[in-house]
């Protein structure tokens, strides 16, 4: 089992930075996967940007070169968010895949909320 508890996100404006981190608990040497999903109103949840355990990190093609997804360590996971844009807007959430009982789980944190707004 894995706890997932997020914090950052906020309000700022176009242009703006922000700072997400995900802190994780529990068979946190189990996790070989590790994402941040985003949902915006009316709109399906989309991945934006994850990293594996060897470091290997992918994004979604709009938030290349804005958005920075690292790994203080096992338990801890960030998204820097610059020059953010209103379209950006959206609850945050942090996702790790984890190898239990020979089959991957998922587990998700309880979400975030950015708000890019003038």
């Amino acid at each position: 089992q894995v706890q997932l508890v997020e914090s950052g996100g906020g309000l700022v404006q176009p242009g703006g930075s922000l700072r997400l981190s995900c802190a994780a608990s529990g068979s946190v040497f189990s996790i070989n996967f590790m994402g941040w999903y985003r949902q915006a109103p009316r709109k399906e949840r989309e991945l934006v940007a994850s990293i594996i355990p060897g470091g290997r990190t992918n994004y979604a093609d709009s938030v290349k070169g804005r958005f920075t997804i690292s790994r203080d360590n096992a338990k801890l996971w960030n998204l820097q968010m610059n020059n953010l844009k209103p379209e950006d807007t959206a609850v945050y959430y942090c996702n790790v895949v984890s190898y239990e009982s020979g089959r991957d789980k998922n587990y998700w944190g309880q979400g975030a909320q950015v708000t890019v707004s003038s």
